[in-house]
C-alpha cells in the first residue's frame, strides 16, 4: 500500500510538491518498519519540512522534477530513515503482554496480549523488510531466531 503522488494521505495535500514527495518517501519507509499510519504521517511531515529548510534550491527543484520511481531508486529503500532499515524484528516481553519492536526502535510498533499475535505481526514486518524475527522468552532470553517465508 505504498503511497505515491497520485494516492497519498489527505493531510499532505497542502504541502509544497517537494515536501509532499519527501514526506511520502519517509512515511512509506516508516510503514515498512512497522509504524502505524497515525504515527508515520505526522513524523514524516515534520521530517520533510525540516529537510526543505536544509536543502539547497537545486535539491528541492530536483525532487520536484523527479518521478516516484526516480525518488525510490535514487534513495534506495532506506534513505528516509536509514536507522530503521535492515533491522531484525523482536517479539519481547512487555508490561502489556508482548511487544513487536525493530532492533533500533525506541518504542514498540505494536503490543499484544497474546504472544502468537505479536509473532504474526513481527513476521509480517520482517517479510516486508526481508529481515529476521527474534522471539524472546518471558525472561528476555532468545527463544527462536528465523527469517519468515
Amino acid at each position: 500500500m505504498p503511497w505515491n503522488m497520485q494516492d497519498y494521505p489527505s493531510s499532505l495535500k497542502n504541502l509544497d510538491t517537494a515536501v509532499r514527495k519527501k514526506a511520502i518517501d519517509i512515511a512509506n519507509t516508516m510503514l515498512e518498519e512497522g509504524y502505524k499510519e497515525g504515527e508515520a504521517i505526522p513524523i514524516a511531515t515534520e521530517q520533510a519540512k525540516e529537510w526543505q529548510k536544509n536543502a539547497s534550491d537545486k535539491e528541492i527543484e530536483q525532487l520536484k522534477q523527479a518521478s516516484q520511481k526516480e525518488i525510490e531508486s535514487a534513495d534506495g529503500d532506506d534513505s528516509a530513515r536509514p536507522e530503521l532499515t535492515d533491522k531484525d524484528v523482536y517479539v519481547k516481553p512487555h508490561e502489556n503482554g508482548w511487544a513487536v519492536q525493530s532492533k533500533s526502535a525506541k518504542q514498540p510498533s505494536d503490543t499484544f496480549s497474546e504472544k502468537q499475535e505479536a509473532v504474526s505481526r513481527a513476521e509480517e514486518i520482517a517479510r516486508n523488510k526481508e529481515t529476521s524475527v527474534i522471539v524472546q522468552k518471558q525472561d528476555g532470553s532468545t527463544q527462536k531466531t528465523y527469517k519468515p517465508s
